[in-house]
C-alpha cells in the first residue's frame, strides 16, 4: 500500500518473538496494513511482539489506536506488544498523549529482544521446584538491640545516598545511572530518574537522548566503557 511499508520476521532463542518492521507513515489510509500483519500473528497465537518504528515519520490516532486496542489481549494471553526505535518527533506525541504509560519503548530491537528473553527465563525458574534446605540456626552472636542498631544504621545510610542522589544536577544522575546499568537505554534511564533514589525527576526522553550524546554515552558500548572505567 502506498505511503507504508510493513513485514514480519521471527527472533529470539526460540523463534517465539515476531517483529514487524514499519515504514513511511501511519494514518487512517494506510493502518489497516499493519491492522492486518498484527491481527495476522495473534491469529497464529503469537504473542511476543515487537514493532519496528525506526522508519516511520508520522503516526495518527488511527495508528496508536491500533496498538492500545490490542495490548490488553495480548497481555491476557501471557504476551506482550513493545515497541522500538521511535525517531524523536513520533516519541514526543507518543508521550504527549501519555502512551508511555501503557506501552514499553525501547531503542533498539536487541534491548525489547532482551527483556522477552528475561521476562521468559524468570517465568521458567519460577515454575523450578525449590530444594529443601535445613533452616540455619539463628545468629547468637548478636544481641536484639545490637541487632536493631545494626538495621537503623544501614536505613540511615540509605537514606543519605538517596538524599545524595537527589540533589545530583540531570547530568550527574544520569552518570550514576550509567554506572549502576549501563544496559539502560534512554527509555530506561528516564523511568529510573522518576523513583524516589533520584528525587522523582520528571524528564522528557529527547531530552536525556541529547544529554547522552553530550556526555558521549549514546550508544550501550560507551555506556559498558563508562561503567567499567568508574569502578
Amino acid at each position: 500500500m502506498e505511503g507504508i511499508q510493513v513485514s514480519t520476521e521471527v527472533a529470539g532463542s526460540r523463534n517465539h518473538i515476531s517483529i514487524i518492521k514499519v515504514g513511511g507513515y501511519i494514518d487512517t489510509t494506510t493502518a489497516s496494513e499493519l491492522e492486518r500483519a498484527l491481527d495476522s500473528l495473534l491469529k497464529q497465537g503469537r504473542f511476543n511482539i515487537i514493532v519496528d518504528l525506526g522508519n516511520v515519520d508520522y503516526i495518527s490516532s488511527a495508528g496508536w489506536g491500533i496498538f492500545i486496542s490490542e495490548i490488553k489481549s495480548i497481555r491476557e494471553n501471557g504476551g506482550d506488544l513493545k515497541l522500538v526505535r521511535m525517531v524523536p518527533d513520533v516519541y514526543e506525541i507518543f508521550e504527549l498523549l501519555e502512551f508511555h504509560h501503557i506501552l514499553d519503548v525501547y531503542d533498539s530491537i536487541d534491548e525489547a529482544i532482551n527483556k522477552f528473553e528475561m521476562v521468559e527465563s524468570g517465568e521458567a525458574a519460577a515454575k523450578q521446584p525449590k530444594p529443601q534446605t535445613k533452616p540455619e540456626p539463628s545468629p547468637t552472636t548478636a544481641s536484639e538491640p545490637d541487632k536493631h542498631t545494626a538495621a537503623q544504621q544501614a536505613v540511615e545510610k540509605q537514606e543519605e545516598q538517596t538524599v545524595e542522589l537527589a540533589n545530583l544536577s540531570l547530568e550527574d544522575k544520569i552518570k550514576e545511572i550509567v554506572k549502576e546499568d549501563p544496559g539502560l537505554g534512554a527509555y530506561g534511564i528516564k523511568k529510573q530518574l522518576n523513583t524516589e533514589k533520584y528525587g522523582f525527576t520528571k524528564v522528557g526522553w529527547f531530552k536525556v537522548r541529547s544529554i547522552l550524546a553530550k556526555l558521549d554515552l549514546n550508544s550501550k558500548s560507551k555506556r559498558y566503557q563508562f561503567a567499567m572505567s568508574s569502578n
